[in-house]
C-alpha cells in the first residue's frame, strides 16, 4: 500500500507541475509575483493576458474576443516547452523560474501612452471610492456603475454584447437586501438574464469588499463555460479564477496576500472546497456564495451534497451571504427559511414564449385560460409519401424545415441513439440545397472534428454536418461537444437532436424547440425539466418569439395536460436520499471537522438543514432528534466515529476514527468506504506492481460499476489479450479465467463472481487500454462503448484517484493498513 500511495503522489506531483511550470511574458504578472507565488497563477488567466498582449500589436479585434473561449488546458503545454540555452544543466523548478522572471525583467518595457495612463488611473479611483465606501457603510453606492468601476461597464459589453440591463435586473441589484448584504433567492424564467445579476454582484464582492466568493454551478461543463467566459473579467479587473471540477482543485486553496479568487466549482468540489475552509479556519475568507440552479436541492445524492456545503456555511459563518437562483421554484416559503433569506421573483422574459403541444397532424396552443387547456392552432399539411411516413410518423421533418437553416431549431429526443437515429432520418429526406447552406464552413467543421479525433471522425456527424445538422449528448467527447455548441452558436449549424441535460447545461437557444416525446428515457417528464426544455426557445437580440412543439401520443394525452399547468414541482430535501446516507455523511463530517462534538451540539446543527424545515412532512413517523440519534448510533457500528469522555466539560464527545477521517476527508461515499477498505486491504495480500492494472482497478470509481453492462465476448478476448502477470490481476480480485471462459460459452456459473467487482475489473481494462497511449477512439473501438463514455470514466477515475490518496494518506497513518 506504500507503493500505491507512493504512486498516486507521484502521479498527483507530476500533475501539479505540470500546471506550475509555465512561462510568463507579462509586465503585469510579473508585478504581482512578489504578492502572490508565480507558480499558483491560474494558467487560464495567464494564457489570456499573454495573448491579449499580442493583440494589442494586431489589428484583428476578434482574435481578443475569443481568448475567453480558448480551454485552459490547451495552452499549458506550450508554456512548459520553455527552452533553455544549451549549454545549461537541467534546471529545478525554482531555478527555471527565476531565469524567467529574469528574462522578463530585462525584457524591454513596452510602452504607454498618456491616453492610456489617464483611464487607468480614473479606474483605480472609482475602485478606491468603492472601497471606501463599503469599509464605512455596509451599503454599495452607486457609483458608475453599482459601486464598480465604469470598466466593468464596458468589459460586459465587450464579452457580453450587453449594452443596457432590463429593468427587472436594475431593480434586483438595487434591492435592499443586497444593499444590506442579506441572504438572497431570485427566480425567473429561463433565458431571463439571471447570471449576469450574479456576476455583478460576485465583482462587487471580488473588487470593493475585497473578499472570496464561491459560484457553485450544477455540471463540470457548465463551469469550464463559466470560467472560459469569465477569464477575460478576472485579467483585466485583477482577480483570480480557480476551477474547481473534475480532477482541478486545490484543497485547501492557496492564501492569497492581495488578490481574491474567485472559486467556480461544480457541487461535490464546492462542499470540498467549503470543507477544507472550515478545518484552516478559513470559512470567514468567503465573503459570498451564489448558487446556480437551487432547485438542484431536490436532486438525489448531489441535492444532499448542495444542501450540506449551504448548510455548513450557515452555521460556521455569519458574514458570508448566500445566493440561490432559479427557474422552477415553487415551495419558495420554505427555502426561504432554510437559507435565512429574501426572495425576489419576476414573470420577465426578453422573448415572447409559445408554447405548442402536436397530437397527430394537429398543433395545439397551450393556453391554461381554456377549459382543457388547449386552443387549436393549426393542421400541418406537409406532403408525405407512405415511405416517408412510414419513417417521420410524427411529422418532425415538417416541423424542422418551417425554420431550419435560416433559423435555428433544437430536437429534445428520449434517448442518445434517438438522437443519432432522427439526425440521420431528417438528413436522409431533406432537400439537397440545404448542402450550399454555409457549406465552406460545414467542411471546416468537419475538418476540426476529424483532427479531433486524431484522424477519425463520427460516421453519423459525416453524414449530417453537411446539412447543418448534429447531435449532441454525452456519447461525444468534451471537444466534439465544443465544436458541435460553437458552430450552432454561430449558425453554422441550424439544427441539433439532443438530450435533456443540454437544457441543463450551456446556453444554446433556438427560434423552435421541439420535444420528440414526453419522456426522459422511460421516466415521464417532470415540470422542471419541461420549462428547462422549452425555456430554450427564443434568442434575445435575435428572435422576435420563440416557440416550443411538445409531440405527444393519445394516451399521454391527459398527463400532458397537467405537465403543461401544473406549478413547478416542490423542492424537498435529499438528506434522507438512499437510507439517510446523506445525512449520516453530514454529521461525520461535523465530527471530523469540529464543529460539533456532542449529542446537543450535533443536534443543533442539523436544525440548520432544509430537511429541519420540512422534516414533519419528510419524516411523520420519527422528529429530527430521533433521525439524528439513530444516525449517530449507525456511524459508531460502522466504525466511522467513537465516544469519549471529556474531563473538562464531564460531558460526552464524539470523535472521527482514522477510518471515519480518511472517509470524510477522502470524499468517498458511506455507501462506498467499506468497499474501498476491504480492496485495499486485500490488495495488500498481492498487490502486482509489474503493470497499472491492478494500481487502476483500485483508483476506479464505484459509481460507474452500475454503468457498465461487459460485453463477455469483448471481456473474454481482452482478458486473452493480456500478460500472464495481468491476468494474475484477475484472479487476485475475484475474476477467474474459468467463470470468464463459461460466461462466453453461455454455459452456467457454479460460483458466481461478485457483480460489482467483475464490472469495476471490466472498466480497469478500458483504463488500462489508455495507458497504453491507445486514444479514446481506439479504445471506444476496441470494446464497443461511446467515446465520450470512456472520456467521462477516465476524468472521474482521476477524480477518485485523488479520493483514494487522501483515504490512504489517513488511514496509513495509524498502520491501518
Amino acid at each position: 500500500m506504500d507503493y500505491l500511495e507512493e504512486k498516486c503522489k507521484q502521479e498527483a506531483t507530476n500533475t501539479a507541475l505540470e500546471h506550475q511550470f509555465v512561462t510568463p511574458t507579462i509586465p503585469s504578472i510579473s508585478k504581482h509575483l512578489a504578492e502572490d507565488d508565480f507558480e499558483d497563477f491560474p494558467c487560464s488567466q495567464l494564457f489570456y493576458e499573454e495573448a491579449k498582449q499580442d493583440s494589442g500589436t494586431a489589428t484583428n479585434h476578434n482574435r481578443t474576443n475569443d481568448l475567453c473561449n480558448i480551454e485552459v488546458g490547451d495552452v499549458c503545454t506550450s508554456m512548459v516547452s520553455h527552452k533553455y540555452p544549451k549549454d545549461e544543466k537541467r534546471k529545478s523548478l525554482r531555478d527555471s523560474l527565476k531565469y524567467t522572471l529574469a528574462g522578463n525583467a530585462k525584457a524591454h518595457t513596452p510602452q504607454i501612452s498618456r491616453t492610456m495612463q489617464i483611464k487607468e488611473t480614473i479606474i483605480m479611483e472609482e475602485l478606491d471610492v468603492a472601497q471606501k465606501t463599503v469599509e464605512t457603510s455596509s451599503e454599495i453606492d452607486l457609483g458608475p456603475f453599482y459601486g464598480l468601476p465604469s470598466k466593468v461597464a464596458d468589459l460586459i459589453e465587450q464579452y457580453k454584447g450587453i449594452k443596457n440591463l432590463y429593468d427587472w435586473q436594475h431593480t434586483c441589484l438595487t434591492l435592499e437586501s443586497l444593499r444590506q448584504r442579506k441572504n438572497l433567492i431570485y427566480s425567473l424564467p429561463t433565458s431571463g438574464g439571471k447570471t449576469l445579476v450574479a456576476e455583478i454582484v460576485i465583482l462587487q464582492e471580488l473588487l470593493c469588499r475585497k473578499r472570496d466568493v464561491l459560484m457553485i454551478l450544477p455540471y463540470v461543463a457548465i463551469v469550464q463555460e463559466k470560467v472560459r467566459g469569465l477569464s477575460a473579467f478576472g485579467v483585466e479587473l485583477e482577480f483570480l479564477i480557480e476551477e474547481y471540477a473534475g480532477s482541478k482543485g486545490r484543497f485547501p486553496p492557496i492564501k492569497r496576500r492581495t488578490k481574491k479568487s474567485l472559486y467556480i466549482a461544480t457541487i461535490e468540489k464546492g462542499h470540498s472546497l467549503v470543507n477544507s475552509l472550515i478545518e484552516t479556519e478559513r470559512i470567514s475568507d468567503l465573503g459570498l456564495v451564489v448558487v446556480d440552479e437551487l432547485h438542484m436541492l431536490s436532486e438525489g445524492s448531489r441535492g444532499a451534497v448542495l444542501e450540506m456545503a449551504l448548510s455548513k456555511v450557515l452555521y460556521t459563518s455569519e458574514t458570508t451571504q448566500i445566493i440561490g437562483m432559479s427557474a422552477t421554484l415553487n415551495n419558495v416559503n420554505e427555502l426561504q427559511q432554510f437559507l435565512k433569506a429574501d426572495y425576489y421573483t419576476d414573470n420577465f422574459r426578453p422573448v415572447e414564449l409559445k408554447e405548442y403541444v402536436k397530437l397527430r397532424d394537429s398543433i395545439y396552443e397551450v393556453d391554461n385560460k381554456e377549459e382543457n387547456n388547449f386552443t387549436l392552432s393549426r393542421v400541418l399539411n406537409y406532403k408525405y409519401s407512405s415511405n416517408m411516413l412510414r419513417m417521420d410518423p410524427d411529422h418532425i421533418i415538417a416541423l424542422v424545415t418551417e425554420v431550419i437553416p435560416n433559423h435555428s431549431c433544437l430536437v429534445f429526443c428520449p434517448t442518445k441513439k434517438n438522437c443519432e437515429n432522427v439526425a440521420e432520418m431528417i438528413c436522409k429526406y431533406l432537400n439537397k440545397a440545404y448542402l450550399g447552406h454555409r457549406e465552406a464552413e460545414k467542411k471546416q467543421l468537419i475538418e476540426d472534428l476529424r483532427n479531433t479525433g486524431n484522424g477519425t471522425i463520427c460516421s453519423v456527424l459525416k453524414r449530417t454536418v453537411p446539412f447543418g445538422i448534429a447531435y449532441h449528448h454525452s456519447g461525444l467527447t468534451s471537444d466534439e461537444r465544443k465544436l458541435v455548441e460553437e458552430a450552432y452558436s454561430s449558425g453554422v449549424l441550424c439544427l441539433l437532436t439532443c438530450t435533456s441535460t443540454l437544457a441543463a447545461g450551456v446556453n444554446l437557444p433556438a427560434r423552435r424547440v421541439i420535444l420528440r416525446a414526453p419522456y426522459v428515457a422511460k421516466d415521464f417528464l417532470k415540470r422542471a425539466q419541461y420549462k428547462q426544455m422549452v425555456g430554450r426557445a427564443g434568442r434575445a437580440g435575435i428572435d422576435s418569439a420563440g416557440e416550443s412543439i411538445l409531440i405527444i401520443q393519445e394516451k399521454d394525452k391527459e398527463m400532458v395536460r397537467e405537465l403543461v399547468s401544473k406549478p413547478p414541482e416542490n423542492c424537498y430535501s435529499n438528506l434522507m436520499h438512499d437510507c439517510g446516507k446523506g445525512f449520516q455523511s453530514l454529521l461525520l463530517s461535523l465530527i471530523g471537522l469540529k464543529i460539533a462534538k456532542t449529542a446537543e451540539e450535533i443536534y443543533q446543527f442539523a436544525c440548520y438543514t432544509l430537511f429541519s424545515v420540512q422534516q414533519k412532512h419528510l419524516s411523520k413517523e420519527k422528529s429530527l432528534w430521533d433521525i439524528t440519534k439513530e444516525s449517530m448510533e449507525y456511524l459508531t457500528s460502522k466504525g466511522l466515529v467513537y465516544t469519549k469522555h471529556c474531563p473538562e466539560t464531564q460531558q460526552l464527545i464524539f470523535e472521527v476514527s482514522r477510518l471515519g477521517q480518511a472517509t470524510y476527508k477522502g470524499s468517498i461515499d458511506l455507501s462506498y468506504c467499506d468497499m474501498l477498505y476491504n480492496d485495499l486491504r486485500k490488495g495488500l495480500e498481492g498487490l502486482v506492481l509489474q503493470s497499472y492494472l491492478h494500481l487502476l482497478y483500485h483508483v476506479t470509481p464505484y459509481d460507474m460499476v452500475t454503468q457498465c453492462s461487459p460485453d463477455w465476448m469483448i471481456y473474454f478476448r481482452q482478458f486473452n489479450l493480456l500478460d500472464p502477470v495481468d491476468q494474475k490481476v484477475a484472479g487476485n480480485v475475484g475474476v477467474p479465467e474459468s467463470f470468464l471462459a463459461r460466461k462466453v460459452s453461455g454455459q452456467s456459473v457454479k460460483k458466481s463472481a461478485e457483480e460489482r467487482v467483475v464490472n469495476r475489473l471490466y472498466l480497469s481494462f478500458i483504463l488500462h487500454a489508455l495507458v497504453k497511449e491507445l486514444d479514446i477512439w481506439t479504445v471506444s473501438s476496441k470494446f464497443n462503448m461511446p467515446r465520450g463514455f470512456i472520456q467521462n470514466l477516465l476524468g472521474s477515475s482521476a477524480s477518485f484517484c485523488s479520493c483514494v490518496l487522501h483515504f490512504c494518506e489517513v488511514t496509513s497513518q495509524e498502520n491501518h493498513f
